[in-house]
Order: structure tokens, then sequence, then C-alpha cells
């Protein structure tokens, strides 16, 4: 007799893991970082015509101790960089962030002494939202493609381990600025 038939009805087998991994994967609560034009299409994936509350978003969290999502929209500048680190660092493990627009994910049109090219030399990045500005379908997208993300990755001590090296190679890459070729 195999263990599915000593089992009752009803019952149903699985790992802890991919239990707390279903229970991540749909519960983010994103936190506010509207920084540029970006913002408004944010701020329209919340509305009744978009809706995603129906993918449990509709609340973006003003502190980001309560928040694990941060959508990043809009131009980043070198004032507002410390900023956003900050607010990074305040939010609990595990955290996950999303560039949206040209502009967060590479400076943009930007390319000058005021603006970073590219949030990811501040924050690690999980999903890249090209566009400029993205519409809000392109929003929920990118939340659902985080969310497969989310659903796959390791507990414990294999999370944090793979969050600190992505964080570290993010941090340590060549700035764009600095890149030569047909950025020049």
């Amino acid at each position: 007799m195999g263990l599915e038939e000593s089992l009752p009805a009803g019952i149903a087998l699985t790992s802890v893991e991919k239990v707390l991994g279903l229970a991540r994967k749909y519960s983010q609560w994103p936190v506010t970082m509207g920084l540029a034009c970006c913002a408004i299409e944010m701020m329209a994936a919340g509305t009744p015509r978009f809706d995603m509350a129906r993918f449990g978003l509709e609340v973006f969290r003003a502190s980001p101790r309560h928040a694990d999502m941060m959508i990043v929209s809009g131009r980043v500048s070198h004032k507002m960089a410390p900023i956003i680190r900050r607010v990074y660092d305040s939010m609990p493990e595990p955290k996950w962030v999303i560039s949206m627009g040209a502009c967060a994910s590479s400076g943009g049109v930007f390319n000058n002494y005021a603006v970073v090219q590219g949030c990811d030399h501040i924050v690690p990045v999980d999903v890249y939202l090209p566009g400029c500005p993205p519409r809000p379908e392109a929003l929920i997208h990118a939340v659902l493609v985080l969310r497969e993300q989310i659903g796959k990755e390791p507990l414990g001590v294999h999370r944090r381990e793979i969050a600190r090296r992505a964080e570290q190679a993010a941090l340590e890459a060549t700035p764009t600025h600095q890149m030569k070729g047909l950025l020049a």
C-alpha cells in the first residue's frame, strides 16, 4: 500500500519551502517611491481602469518598514540616491525591487552629472521594466514576472547568500559613464 492510499482524503503533501514560497509570491506590499513621470503611470495602475487591487497591490505603503517591494519609478538624481538606499535598507527581508522606466533603469536621455545612470548602482534590481514611460499594463506584467521569481526563490540562508551576491555584483558593476564605445 502506497503513501497516497494510506492518507485520508483532503490531505496534501508538500514542503514548507513551497508553502512559504506560495505565501510570499502573492503578498507583496509596495513602498511609495515615485520620482518622476513614471510615477504617474504607477498611480494609474492602481486606478479602477487597470486595477492592481485584483493582485493585492492596492495599498502602497508610506513606511518602508511595512513594505517588501520597491518600485523605483523615474529618474534618480544623485541627491535622491542616498535616500533611496536608506529606504531600501529600512525594508525587512526578503525585499524586491522593480526598476520602472528607462530613466530608472539606465538614466534614460539624462546622461549628465545630476542623474544616476541606473538605480542598480544604488539597490539590487530584480525586474527591469522598459519604456518611457511604461504603461500601467507593463507594470502589472512586471509584478507578475517578479512573482514568478519569488515563487522559485529558496528560503533561509540560501536566499540571503543569493541576495548578498546579487547586490555585491550590482554595486561593483562598471558605471555607465565609464563605459566606452557606443555610449560615448
